[in-house]
């Protein structure tokens, strides 16, 4: 059926007031009421979000402060977590509501890109696949605490870990790697008492220093360390207790190779590198190591690093840990974000300080 002049002027009209009927002040108004209503319902929710944020930071403060109190640590530690996931939970869902799925999965593609893009990009800048990564014990203090984060610079030559380099010949690089060798020697203090010899790291007035060997079960007391490559010098270091007090302990004052004595510098490299699943630390759960290189051992062209944390009392290869090869070293220690990293650690779960957090070692290079 055809429409005919009239009816189409009526439809016309019709459209007019239509039009005029949406964009009227009545309307606005209610447009505005909404707006306002559900502003407001964003505003309550906020407000109920806010108490929840502010426990948040105060668990996570307390964290920070009673860290090396085991107990409370795993508490402050476990509760901030759970508040984080309630927030990120309550954040989520609130945005679902108000944007809609499509534009809040669009916006968490979108970011996960942009981290992408700019990991991709630092692996490119830093040279190495793990240009990022979270300092997660305190064996490194001071120059590292647990909860940096550190960046980290790959290296193509071992010129460019600043550390010794001594040569060795393939038998004494054999017997280094050897498992019956010094992965199982480390300085101690030790005396007797009725007969039965004890040994603490910890040292105590009258108590004697000397290297203890523990492989295969079989404990014992070496007078020295004739027979073996690397002679380890014994002595005692000061260490400062998280309480201010003053203790000692038995530390590797130095090491001797081939006439070469070397001790430890605050100016050679901090290098992070992988461990092998033969390693203590790797059986502990530490794929990867950040410690100083202490001394660069070269078997023809052929490049081991003897590390050590700065808070250890020993090379790492004195607690069942083989040297690492040039390719295990991920790269050096660049820079530092001191506390940023506490993030990462409450999110994987790791509330607890491991063992060696509650005291510092007072190196002679601090004096």
């Amino acid at each position: 059926m055809r429409l005919t002049k009239i009816n189409k002027r009526k439809i016309k009209n019709i459209k007019k007031h239509k039009a005029h009927t949406i964009n009227s002040p009545i309307y606005n108004k209610e447009s505005k009421k909404s707006k306002t209503e559900s502003s407001l319902k964003e505003n309550k929710k906020r407000l109920v979000l806010w108490p929840i944020y502010l426990l948040f930071f105060i668990f996570l403060i307390l964290y920070f402060i009673f860290e090396h109190e085991p107990d409370l640590s795993i508490i402050f530690g476990l509760t901030s977590f759970i508040l984080l996931v309630l927030l990120l939970g309550f954040e989520i869902t609130s945005s679902f509501k108000s944007e809609g799925y499509k534009k809040v999965i669009i916006e968490v593609f979108g970011t996960i890109i942009v981290v992408a893009v700019i990991w991709i990009s630092l692996i490119y800048l830093l040279n190495t696949n793990y240009p990022i990564n979270v300092v997660p014990s305190c064996s490194m203090r001071p120059a590292l605490i647990r909860g940096d984060i550190i960046a980290i610079y790959g290296i193509t030559n071992i010129t460019q870990i600043k550390a010794p380099i001594v040569n060795v010949s393939s038998t004494e690089m054999n017997a280094i790697l050897n498992p019956d060798y010094s992965d199982s020697l480390s300085c101690v203090a030790y005396t007797y008492i009725n007969g039965s010899v004890h040994i603490s790291q910890d040292y105590k007035s009258g108590w004697i220093i000397g290297l203890y060997k523990n492989y295969g079960g079989k404990e014992e007391i070496l007078n020295n360390s004739n027979g073996y490559p690397i002679s380890y010098n014994c002595g005692v270091r000061d260490i400062r207790y998280n309480n201010g007090t003053i203790g000692r302990e038995a530390y590797l004052e130095s090491i001797t190779i081939n006439n070469h004595t070397i001790s430890g510098d605050a100016n050679n490299s901090i290098v992070v590198y992988r461990t092998l699943p033969s390693d203590l630390f790797y059986k502990e759960g530490d794929s990867f190591i950040v410690h100083r290189a202490y001394v660069i051992l070269n078997d023809s062209g052929k490049y081991y690093i003897a590390t050590k944390g700065d808070n250890n009392p020993g090379l790492d290869m004195e607690y069942y840990n083989y040297p690492p090869e040039e390719n295990q070293i991920v790269g050096k220690v660049i820079g530092k974000v001191p506390y940023l990293g506490y993030l990462k650690l409450i999110i994987s779960g790791d509330f607890s300080p491991p063992a060696g957090c509650n005291s510092t070692v007072i190196h002679s290079w601090e004096s």
